[in-house]
């Protein structure tokens, strides 16, 4: 049977982030270097593109396969902006707005945040704050949604407030104030900008959550205790099934996910998509971490380049409760007779 597209995005993209994203390299961007040899490979790859429409230079493919790629790298906890580099030549490209080489990054990030783009006689001056931002420190271009117009922000026109999280990634504070190197009219509004950003969390959760289990249960079968694996335990033969099962369920919750955005940024499917994941998450790395054991809290065993990644990415875009939120008062204003309609029609 011939590979689909999609098949072989995510082939290239785990041989190049098997080869590139080793454990000195997630190391270091741990201490704050930017691994540049990483990134140029995956620009060399085209890999930060896939979203993109092939008319604005992108790959072409549908949007769920350009999606999965970040199944990928989830699963390498790959230190980049590589989801943030999508959507910000996503929004440039839906603007009708030229996409510049380099890592990108996106604001605002939360719902309650907003910034100021005003019309001179010169251009659009941005101006306001936002806090959260992803990598910001190591890009020299920002794409901010103000209203409804998308802008392309150079690193003259801001400054940044070093901030991070769990993960130690860059999440950091930016202060607007000067001129914006492009605007152009938005294709989606706040609501569905954070909507994207947590489909592409949900599929990053979905990645690591997969590699999590292949670490646990590997473990679990070469660690030995009174004289037997300990996978040989029922009871941690039990908690791995717990852990499969939330793996499964978010890469579930990640397809769902992908499908809404490609059919035109469904917020409700990628509520429930994030709130799953997010879920699963929380559940598996708690698990993972009873199986490993006192190893698994070492910074020299790799487990915690996934678990600290799963801790931020639930949080990141809507945290589970914001969006079960938003699916409970949906559910209350359609009414019981219409809660089954709701549930099959996502």
């Amino acid at each position: 049977m011939d590979q689909s597209v999609g098949d072989m995005l995510r082939e290239t993209a785990g041989r190049l982030f098997q080869a590139q994203c080793d454990t000195a390299t997630q190391r270091l961007a741990d201490g704050g270097t930017w691994p540049a040899a990483l990134w140029s490979a995956v620009e060399d790859a085209g890999l930060h593109r896939a979203l993109v429409p092939e008319a604005a230079g992108g790959f072409g493919v549908a949007v769920a396969d350009a999606l999965s790629l970040l199944k990928v790298a989830g699963a390498r906890a790959v230190p980049l902006p590589l989801a943030e580099t999508m959507l910000a030549s996503w929004l440039l490209a839906g603007a009708g707005l030229d996409i510049p080489d380099g890592p990108l990054t996106v604001g605002p990030v939360r719902a309650d945040e907003t910034v100021t783009l005003t019309e001179t006689a010169t251009g659009w001056h941005i101006a306001g704050t936002l806090t959260r931002i992803p990598w910001a420190r190591d890009v020299q271009r920002i794409v901010v949604l103000a209203g409804d117009r998308i802008a392309l922000v150079s690193r003259d026109s801001w400054s940044a407030e070093p901030g991070e999280n769990i993960a130690r990634e860059p999440r950091d504070t930016v202060r607007f104030d000067g001129p914006v190197a492009a605007a152009g009219p938005a294709a989606v509004d706040a609501a569905g900008l954070i909507a994207v950003g947590a489909a592409m969390r949900t599929q990053q959760i979905a990645g690591a959550l997969t590699r999590l289990t292949e670490m646990t249960t590997q473990y679990a079968q070469d660690r030995v205790q009174f004289g037997r694996p300990i996978g040989k335990f029922q009871a941690v033969q039990q908690n791995l099934a717990v852990v499969a099962g939330q793996a499964a369920a978010a890469v579930a919750a990640a397809d769902l996910a992908a499908e809404a955005v490609a059919d035109g940024v469904k917020i409700l499917p990628i509520a429930a998509g994030k709130a799953r994941a997010g879920e699963a998450a929380g559940i598996a790395a708690g698990i993972a971490h009873q199986v490993h054991g006192a190893i698994g809290f070492t910074f020299e065993h790799n487990l915690h380049f996934l678990t600290r990644r799963l801790w931020s990415w639930r949080d990141e875009f809507g945290k589970d409760t914001v969006w079960q939120t938003m699916l409970g008062r949906h559910m209350a204003r359609a009414g019981g007779g219409a809660v089954w309609a709701e549930i099959t029609a996502a």
